[in-house]
């Protein structure tokens, strides 16, 4: 696990070695460097496997192509055994060395062959060609920019913008899809130049032009007639071999440990792997409404785990400026600070550990689709019923604290049910409507022709194999709220520890199954994930099985409410707001006054705000990249 960064077009040491002290946390064990006259490749390294060999940059027998490497390639043994029959000599046990002899023989195609997680750069000297890959489901990020004719490339932004060149500029269509999804979905940067490459992509520089290609993709085979316990043992065997390949490392490993299914799920088979008890990490609060502690000491007990848990406080927000320092861009999920607080505890005891994420995704488990399914039903009624009874004794009551909030909850719902299956699924998974935004702009801000952020998510429902809403959304959940979202959070938070996140229900194999299950076996009813409790029945307790869902999330409407008013009235007074100059201070004003009256929990969309004006104190007021790397050395 590494962070990496580069260029081509450029000879500068100096820069190359500002780049990699820029993301120094994602590697703290080791610093490595390759130059050749107008290329550069850099790299920070944190040591899993082949502690005393794997030194990078690594290189081919005539060193004539070079890679940095970020992530895991669970595959890397068999795939050498391969490579060194037809004749491939190797110098170290790495698992990078492995990526090089297989683009030796395989080309570009090389990460088709590839079972992990990973995002890298290889330098083809005879070819005079970069090679840029991003694994299948955008596990780990990579970033590239086009400046004055030179690509530079990096794990994180932070590196990019380490070439004084390279000013920061504020990309403003950014923002617009930013207040719809907390994220912005690629290959969209908040800044002006800087691209996401998405997941699943490669690309090619060469004589000064980019070329991108997608490499892989969901398929969604015919239906067949396999049978419930087809897809029962399938999904078992799958979820073994999964966790079995990410417990292989040189170093201690660990697990994230929520008290949910998803968590709860890889804690077990780990226990069933490992003869030692499986070291386990939980994060609660005091307010019993939002913390899972109970049900993680539950699995924990029952496993007789070496369990550890902390309690998180309000306070926790004042690492805000850490957290956008680490995401580079504005990130409007408060679950990163939460995320990072318990990573950088399991970092104090291990370097590795194991997480859930991905579960939701791959096996139903979010409240949207009940709401997905029931919105037929709910259109049946007579409309004069539902608009003038239902819809508004709903609206008339108030929303609470809560984290099972059903009023807000059926507020959703009524809002979206209407809708056709892709824009009902768009208003359950975004924030501001197209409509609130253009009345939160400023005038100097509705002058600027956004293109609506619906359309990211009509082009993925549209570009889905298959034409049923359930798949659709599947194929859209997986392609948007996981990368931008779920995975962003994972990665930058846990390297900000310096820690290995591995996710083992995101095993492309696992994922590629998963299109094929039937959804009316993932989702049985109204039973969400109904096919991983019964592939896990045995293996867990019943209190798990049966609990409700509850979302990683910290109480933030409430903290917002009560502990952090000075943070609201510092961030988002009329002063600052105006001064920015892109929004309606009433309008935010309006929202302000809502969420304290406490007839609407609008914790989330104020966050956004918070999370985008510390962006722009850190990244835009005075920018230096000198002064930048200092304060990540402080921090």
């Amino acid at each position: 696990m590494c962070g990496i960064c580069g260029y081509y077009g450029l000879d500068d040491e100096n820069l190359l070695r500002k780049m990699t002290d820029a993301i120094k946390h994602r590697g703290p064990d080791d610093v490595g460097f390759f130059l050749d006259q107008d290329v550069g490749l850099g790299m920070r390294r944190l040591s899993i496997i082949d502690l005393i060999t794997g030194k990078q940059p690594i290189h081919n027998e005539d060193e004539s192509i070079w890679i940095v490497y970020n992530g895991e390639i669970y595959n890397f043994r068999e795939l050498r055994l391969s490579l060194e029959k037809i004749g491939h000599r190797f110098y170290t046990n790495s698992d990078t060395e492995v990526i090089i002899h297989a683009y030796e023989e395989f080309g570009e195609n090389c990460v088709n062959k590839l079972r992990g997680m990973f995002a890298f750069a290889i330098w083809d000297s005879k070819d005079k060609k970069l090679f840029l890959a991003r694994d299948r489901l955008g596990i780990k990020p990579l970033y590239y920019g086009i400046i004055n004719g030179k690509l530079f490339f990096g794990s994180e932004i932070k590196s990019i913008l380490q070439y004084e060149a390279c000013k920061p500029q504020i990309n403003v269509s950014a923002i617009h899809d930013y207040l719809s999804y907390l994220y912005i979905p690629a290959p969209k940067t908040i800044f002006k130049g800087i691209h996401k490459l998405p997941p699943a992509h490669i690309l090619r520089f060469k004589n000064g032009k980019v070329t991108i290609k997608k490499y892989w993709d969901l398929t969604f085979p015919e239906q067949k007639n396999n049978g419930e316990s087809f897809y029962i043992k399938k999904t078992r065997e799958l979820l073994e071999e999964s966790v079995r390949l990410r417990m292989i490392s040189d170093v201690p490993i660990g697990v994230y440990l929520s008290g949910g299914i998803d968590s709860s799920t890889i804690t077990g088979l780990m226990s069933k792997i490992s003869d030692q008890p499986v070291k386990t990490f939980t994060v609660g609060f005091n307010d019993e409404e939002f913390s899972e502690l109970k049900y993680a000491r539950c699995v924990s007990d029952y496993f007789d785990t070496d369990h550890h848990e902390y309690i998180v406080e309000a306070d926790a927000f004042k690492l805000l400026p850490k957290i956008v320092m680490q995401h580079d861009e504005p990130f409007g999920n408060a679950t990163s600070i939460i995320h990072y607080l318990i990573s950088e505890q399991i970092r104090k005891n291990v370097k590795v550990a194991l997480s859930g994420a991905g579960g939701d995704e791959m096996f139903a488990g979010y409240p949207k689709y009940i709401g997905m399914r029931l919105a037929g039903y709910y259109c049946k009624i007579p409309r004069v019923i539902r608009k003038n009874l239902i819809e508004k004794i709903l609206y008339s009551l108030p929303e609470s604290r809560k984290e099972t909030d059903y009023v807000r909850w059926g507020k959703l719902f009524v809002n979206a049910a209407s809708l056709s299956p892709p824009e009902r699924f768009y208003s359950m998974s975004s924030y501001f409507s197209e409509k609130e935004k253009y009345e939160l702009y400023s005038k100097g801000l509705k002058n600027n022709n956004f293109e609506d952020s619906f359309k990211f998510m009509i082009e993925l429902f549209d570009s889905t194999p298959v034409n049923d809403f359930e798949r659709q959304s599947f194929y859209t959940e997986v392609k948007s709220f996981l990368p931008y979202n779920v995975l962003e959070y994972t990665d930058k938070t846990s390297m900000a520890a310096s820690l290995e996140a591995r996710v083992p229900f995101l095993d492309h194999k696992l994922v590629e199954f998963s299109a094929s299950v039937p959804y009316s076996i993932k989702l049985k009813g109204y039973n969400m994930k109904y096919l991983l409790k019964k592939a896990v029945k045995d293996l867990l307790p019943k209190k798990i099985l049966k609990r409700k869902k509850m979302g990683f999330n910290p109480p933030t409407g409430l903290w917002l409410e009560r502990d952090l008013k000075d943070l609201i009235d510092e961030y988002l007074s009329k002063e600052t707001v105006e001064q920015r100059g892109y929004f309606n201070y009433e309008y935010i004003d309006k929202l302000l006054k809502e969420h304290r009256s406490g007839k609407k929990n609008l914790g989330v969309k104020i966050w956004i705000f918070i999370c985008l004006e510390e962006w722009q104190r850190i990244y835009m007021d005075d920018f230096n990249p000198s002064k930048f790397l200092n304060e990540m050395a402080r921090r």
